[in-house]
């Protein structure tokens, strides 16, 4: 659905002092969707009421805040990214899915971000960052669990290891253990993740976001380590 020209999703009373910026060119139903206008440093400038209600901080609290601190760690790495290719004129747009960091919660949410560009200039002068409203979250919208301390160094280490395809042994070796010692660390982080085996393991890890998504060799985001 294409807005009209004189339609302003940001409201003036949820913007950082400059003025409201229409998407019309975005091709987004604003009255819907949760936006925020980004400077090209990535900073958030304007958000809509939607966008307030998705992360229930005050303005004074979303304005001037780097956007990606709203997401998850382990997906912050790839959005920038993705964020850098449209600044360097790559791409006009892009979709993906990101890991949401609300108050008590975490979300697995369609993203949609837009450049939008100064008059005849070339270079970004903007981007406009789209998501969901918040009431159409449900109960299998990708809820996952909040971060929370759940490794100790060592077992963050094991993790990494078996994520990357190491067996015990070399792991074992790798980290001063012996092959039994190594086992009880992996029976540990499969009732911690209650899954059945190192396969299901890595796959869990993931999806709570434990593991870094887009790195190689693979790494624990340190928010769960004790």
């Amino acid at each position: 659905m294409t807005l009209s020209p004189h339609h302003l999703v940001m409201d003036r009373q949820h913007t950082a002092g400059g003025t409201p910026v229409p998407l019309d060119a975005a091709g987004v139903d604003g009255s819907h969707t949760s936006v925020a206008c980004l400077d090209p440093s990535l900073t958030i400038q304007q958000v809509n009421q939607e966008f307030d209600r998705r992360f229930g901080t005050p303005l004074e609290d979303l304005c001037g805040r780097p956007f990606c601190d709203l997401v998850h760690p382990s997906v912050q790495q790839p959005l920038k990214q993705q964020f850098a290719r449209m600044l360097e004129g790559k791409r006009h747009r892009f979709a993906t899915e990101v890991i949401t960091v609300g108050e008590d919660t975490t979300h697995t949410l369609p993203l949609t971000a837009v450049a939008v560009r100064g008059g005849h200039l070339p270079d970004v002068a903007a981007i406009l960052v789209m998501l969901p409203p918040a009431d159409g979250d449900s109960a299998d919208s990708g809820v996952v669990v909040p971060r929370k301390k759940l490794l100790s160094e060592v077992d963050a280490r094991i993790l990494e290891g078996i994520a990357a395809g190491v067996s015990t042994v070399p792991l074992a070796s790798r980290l001063y253990l012996s092959r039994q010692g190594v086992e009880y660390h992996v029976s540990g982080l499969l009732r911690k993740l209650k899954v059945p085996n190192r396969a299901a393991l890595v796959s869990r890890a993931y999806s709570m976001g434990v593991l870094k998504v887009g790195t190689w060799p693979p790494k624990v985001v340190e928010d769960f380590v004790k």
